[in-house]
């Protein structure tokens, strides 16, 4: 009994050392079902990594651990299983080894016993019953543990299938790089930001999802692909945020969905004295501004209701207040709106997380006046709910709160586009 004991204590040790070993996937739905690319980005950590099409993310302590992943790799993916998963493990000496499937009480499922070449060694478990299971190996000179969930309800035969050595003739090519597995430092409730990136051969352009996650286990993303794209060819990032679907990033349109041309109003007088509709770039540059933060428009432009590309319209006020309650409200929906860093946004950028993916950005704003202010301190968005015959809501994003604010119409503010 001791000796069970003592297995289990060792399983338990082992499965910390590796908790944080999650593998990520991905997968695409809605417009396109082909990822072309994705971007990571750790807000936590503030570091950021690109994969390509068929990669998988790892996710672990690699800072902190002090693992040589070129002779210490094992993984068990994917975690849980549902019909069939693949172990792979890096043999650091050749010599007999064992491979050995165990139920929560100790009694042993499957096992393998093989002479393995030193290199990455890889076997395909299938048939789990729904339950709880520990994996071991044990080799010369080197043991992993790992914790195995299926959710297999069917009751097929348990199978443990050797399928070889990877690369035993090149033993010091990193195991993980022949998997096509990419590294990334992770520590539990750590936020991740995953964009998805599809560029379709046709006319409709490239879609581009957000997802943010906190993973806890090896687990599939996936991007649900929408088409948004105006009439300048702007393809937007789009992003879900409980039940409604919000453009990640600024408008920069300078064509209605008509495709009549929206004025272009630069001179400070003309902007004050304008009652019609109009954009402009702040401080017109439109080099440095318009790709990060987009254009400013006058609540006229927003009025017109062709702003926006087809089947998407500038968010109601009421919509606003859906997302802001959604996130939390005023304060919390602040920190969980604005892109994190001091890249754009001006110190402190106070309890910037982003973890909605809304990436709010400071965009400032052009008064009445014509005079551009408040880039780097706050982003300003037009709502499309009227305010009376002069003013209409619109909502401020600061280092305090989310604010909703009704405005006189002559001012020039960003635009978020909601899907219809």
């Amino acid at each position: 009994m001791r000796k069970i004991s003592f297995l289990f204590l060792l399983m338990f040790a082992t499965v910390g050392l590796y908790s944080q070993n999650y593998n990520i996937s991905f997968a695409a739905t809605g417009a396109s079902t082909t990822i072309t690319s994705i971007e990571v980005n750790n807000l936590t950590k503030n570091t950021t990594l690109t994969l390509n099409n068929g990669d998988i993310l790892h996710l672990g302590s690699l800072g902190t651990e002090n693992i040589d992943v070129s002779v210490d790799y094992f993984q068990v993916f994917p975690n849980p299983m549902l019909d069939k998963s693949e172990i792979s493990f890096y043999a650091k000496q050749s010599g007999i080894g064992k491979i050995i499937v165990c139920e929560m009480t100790g009694r042993n499922i499957l096992q393998v016993e093989k002479d393995f070449s030193k290199g990455l060694q890889k076997c395909h478990l299938s048939g789990l019953k729904q339950g709880v299971y520990f994996i071991s190996i044990i080799g010369n000179g080197y043991s992993y543990t790992s914790k195995l969930i299926s959710n297999n309800t069917a009751q097929p035969e348990s199978k443990l299938v050797f399928i070889g050595d990877i690369n035993s003739a090149n033993p010091a090519v990193n195991p993980k790089s022949t998997a096509t597995t990419i590294d990334m430092d992770y520590t539990n409730g750590d936020i991740l930001l995953f964009k998805g990136i599809s560029v379709y051969k046709g006319i409709n352009g490239i879609y581009k999802t957000i997802v943010t996650d906190i993973p806890t286990s090896s687990k599939t993303i996936t991007f649900d692909f929408v088409q948004c794209k105006d009439n300048d060819n702007n393809n937007y990032v789009v992003v879900k945020i409980g039940t409604q679907l919000w453009m990640a990033e600024n408008l920069k349109t300078t064509k209605y969905n008509d495709n009549n041309p929206i004025p272009l109003v630069s001179d400070t007088t003309v902007w004050a004295n304008t009652l019609t509709p109009a954009y402009c770039w702040y401080a017109n540059d439109v080099v440095a501004n318009k790709d990060v933060y987009g254009a400013l428009y006058n609540w006229h432009a927003v009025n017109t209701t062709k702003l926006c590309p087809a089947a998407w319209h500038v968010a109601t006020d009421a919509e606003w207040t859906t997302l802001i309650g959604y996130l939390g409200g005023s304060t919390s929906a602040m920190g969980k709106m604005k892109e994190t860093g001091l890249l754009h946004w001006n110190s402190p950028n106070y309890a910037a997380t982003n973890e909605s993916g809304f990436t709010a950005l400071p965009g400032g704003s052009r008064t009445i006046g014509g005079i551009y202010n408040g880039l780097g301190n706050y982003g300003s968005w037009w709502s499309s709910s009227a305010e009376g015959i002069y003013d209409s809501w619109s909502r401020m994003v600061n280092n305090l709160s989310v604010n909703s604010v009704s405005m006189t119409n002559e001012n020039g503010f960003s635009v978020r586009c909601i899907k219809d």
